[in-house]
């Protein structure tokens, strides 16, 4: 039975089903939600049935696509409903998104500034989790009333998510099982009810990464369970000690606001195609207004990679535009009534008026401007986006715009990629952006790479890494006339230019700043805690060696909080008879916290440093 074949099961209802088992049924859970797994299953309108034996059935009702009650679960054994075998269906299937709150709900303010550094002045290393720990060293000066605190209620909502986040960190993958999953559930659906959706959407994400991980999905990579549990503890931390516009921001947003924005003359730049691990298909194009503002008009439902390549000359959902997603990536819409999200995404609510309009030229204004941007400047606006702990409100596109000249292939530890010089001088490697066959992407970039010499303008999307790197997705065509959309038009060796044509050698491997920090040492033991636990630190021994490496590289708090990890992973206590007194679980989280956002912010530092020829080591 595949997870994707149950409807959605509200993670209340999950949480109480587990609850309600005995304390010997608990036990038996995992190995029933396994058993359950290999078990053959059938849709009948609005109810899947799962053939629990050659007897035995169990049912799931989901009238409106969810599974909202306990008693929409249904079983036929004798031991029903007290039988574990409901608690196991609603463990198997996935988790579903919770409604959306109340459109007054208080919006979300953007986080000030951050300068990412190496802050040696850290003792505490929960302070790495704080704002404080990569705030502007002159914040604004706050209001004369009291800031806004965290509800009494909303602080118990972060002390429970908070325990059962260090209660999975303490277990690991594999101890993290259905009952650890529930508490995690149980807390989230508190959390949303107490309007604390950020930090319920992170528990919802480390529950979904939890199961992908112990079934074994192919897609699960333990850097997103590392940064989920980190999002999650991090978030549960802040709203205990936040206040204000920072409270505000820790709070998150359920919904996503459409604000009006008036009248916008809008200029297409490229569509590409979107493909999610959870089987959603579709496209995005994007479009630029002629103040040089990103925006983009999407269509992405159930469907994979046969619905993107579909939904690509399906006709864009926005006013009277009889214009497909192909064609609006290289016309221009005049839009009335527009509306848009925090993240440029545009409405197409009924009020919303739109017809189309001439497009523009890369080479020409409005779009001509994006290209000249710096790529430093580009990159530090677009490393706001995708940093790992962003807030989600908080806007911004991750593309950059840059005018390169194509040098070869390189051989990476991962297989190859596009090399090329940047106006200016420095070097980017390029990747393909998705590797699924029945896209262009992969054929594209190979090809490119036969043609040394070739000057182009691109757009791609910032990869953090200590070396510029961009996935790309669109470039002008290499005759200089129109542009290619990587994901779905196909360039031929034709379109390029002669291959017999002299070209210039390849130039050595590039460096980026940080190419070979040891801060990996710090990154693999947070790593290494989420598949099996503090136990998997707390038999390391010394670890002096490692962090006197760190510290000879100029990263004192690094060495620092490598050093603290491993003592707090190892540390038990004893009782005036010799006993063994519980883990310090809550201890063990905040150094584990601290290190994990420390690396992330240490680790796009040093992304930043990479795209900034001024800086020492970066050519």
């Amino acid at each position: 039975m595949n997870e994707d074949r149950l409807p959605p099961v509200a993670p209340e209802v999950t949480a109480t089903l587990v609850e309600n088992l005995s304390p010997r049924l608990r036990k038996r859970l995992d190995a029933a939600v396994t058993k359950l797994g290999a078990r053959p299953t059938r849709r009948d309108a609005d109810t899947v049935t799962i053939e629990v034996d050659d007897e035995t059935e169990l049912r799931l009702h989901a009238p409106s696509g969810v599974v909202a009650t306990t008693d929409a679960i249904t079983c036929g054994c004798l031991l029903a409903p007290a039988c574990v075998h409901r608690a196991a269906a609603a463990c198997a299937a996935p988790a579903a998104d919770p409604p959306p709150e109340p459109a007054d709900q208080p919006p979300a303010a953007a986080p000030e500034p951050a300068s990412v550094t190496d802050p040696a002045s850290v003792t505490d290393p929960a302070s790495a989790t704080d704002p404080a720990f990569v705030a502007d060293p002159d914040p604004a000066p706050e209001a004369a009333s009291p800031p806004e605190l965290a509800s009494p209620d909303q602080l118990a909502a972060a002390e429970a998510l908070w325990a059962a986040g260090a209660a999975v960190l303490e277990a690991g993958v594999d101890g993290a099982g259905a009952v650890a999953q529930s508490a995690l559930l149980r807390a989230a659906h508190t959390a949303r009810l107490r309007q604390l959706p950020r930090a319920a959407g992170a528990a919802l994400s480390v529950v979904t990464l939890l199961r992908a991980a112990r079934v074994g999905d192919p897609a699960y990579r333990t850097a997103d369970l590392v940064t989920a549990l980190a999002e999650l503890l991090g978030t549960a931390h802040r709203a205990r000690t936040a206040s204000g516009a920072e409270l505000a921001a820790v709070r998150g947003r359920a919904r996503r606001p459409y604000s009006p924005d008036g009248s916008l003359r809008l200029y297409g730049l490229f569509t590409e195609p979107v493909v999610t691990d959870s089987g959603h298909g579709g496209v995005r194009t994007w479009v630029a207004g002629s103040d040089g503002r990103l925006f983009t008009v999407g269509d992405v439902a159930p469907g994979g990679v046969g619905r993107a390549l579909g939904v690509a000359d399906r006709a864009v959902r926005l006013g009277d535009s009889a214009l497909t997603h192909r064609e609006l990536g290289r016309a221009g819409l005049a839009v009335a009534g527009a509306t848009v999200s925090p993240d440029g995404r545009l409405g197409a609510g009924k009020s919303v008026k739109a017809v189309t309009a001439r497009g523009a030229a890369w080479t020409e204004p409005p779009l001509a401007a994006l290209w000249e941007t710096p790529p430093s400047e580009q990159a530090a606006r677009a490393l706001g986006s995708v940093s790992r702990y962003a807030d989600p409100d908080g806007g911004g596109s991750d593309l950059l715009f840059l005018e390169v000249e194509i040098l070869g292939a390189v051989q990476e530890s991962g297989g190859s990629c596009l090399l090329a010089r940047c106006e200016g001088g420095g070097h980017v490697r390029l990747t393909v952006a998705d590797d699924d066959p029945a896209l262009a992407h992969r054929d594209n970039v190979m090809l490119l790479a036969t043609a040394p010499g070739t000057r182009l303008r691109v757009i791609g999307r910032l990869v953090p890494a200590p070396h510029p790197r961009l996935t790309l997705l669109a470039c002008s065509h290499p005759s200089g006339e129109g542009t290619i959309d990587l994901g779905f038009d196909r360039l031929r060796r034709a379109d390029l230019p002669d291959p017999n044509a002299p070209v210039h050698p390849a130039p050595p491997r590039p460096r980026g700043a940080g190419a070979h920090s040891p801060l990996y040492l710090l990154e693999r033991r947070v790593e290494q805690t989420v598949p099996a636990g503090r136990a998997a630190l707390g038999v390391l021994g010394d670890v002096t060696a490692e962090a006197r490496r760190i510290r000879r590289a100029g990263l004192p708090t690094a060495a620092g909080l490598l050093t603290a990890l491993c003592a707090s992973a190892a540390r038990r206590d004893r009782d005036l008879f010799g006993r063994l007194l519980p883990a310090d679980i809550d201890g063990f989280a905040i150094h584990w916290l601290a290190a994990a956002r420390y690396t992330a912010a240490v680790a796009e530092s040093l992304c930043s440093a990479a795209w900034d020829p001024a800086k020492e080591g970066v050519r």
